[in-house]
């Protein structure tokens, strides 16, 4: 089964929103469904409740804004010039690869990624935090979440 474009989408602004507020910038996995996911952060400690709102409450405002979602196709050394190191995630694209994917959100999220996304925020519908769960062994943190229809 093909991953949910939104859902692949909603990784992204949720991404953004949990930067805003843990300043955790390093993902180290992520899972999509057809209309779940998962997003693992480098993140020592538990987020409050409060903090948990705020990132489902930032990431839906993002959502509602209904800003473009960009995909950019160009080589390695174009994207590494232009962004940085900061289009990877704890396990960078192997180095034999050559071209990338970048999908950016504009002032909110830039990363490198191979799935399908929307053209623009408002095509995702809303994203409902299931959990935030710490694995203190690793240093990580795992927000499930679900990406419900658009009302």
């Amino acid at each position: 089964m093909r991953p949910n474009k939104a859902v692949d989408s909603a990784l992204h602004v949720l991404k953004g929103a949990v930067e805003q507020v843990l300043q955790a910038r390093v993902t180290t996995r992520v899972h999509v469904e057809s209309h779940k996911g998962a997003l693992t952060v480098e993140f020592e400690g538990e987020p409050t409740q409060n903090q948990i709102e705020e990132i489902e409450t930032l990431a839906n405002d993002k959502i509602r804004e209904d800003v473009p979602i960009e995909t950019l196709s160009m080589s390695r050394e174009e994207a590494e010039e232009r962004f940085g190191d900061r289009i990877y995630d704890k396990f960078p694209v192997p180095s034999h690869i050559r071209e990338l994917t970048i999908v950016r959100i504009r002032d909110w999220n830039i990363n490198c990624c191979i799935g399908e996304h929307c053209k623009s925020t408002g095509e995702i519908g809303k994203i409902r935090i299931i959990r935030a769960k710490p694995k203190e062994k690793t240093k990580e943190l795992v927000f499930s979440f679900e990406v419900l229809p658009r009302t």
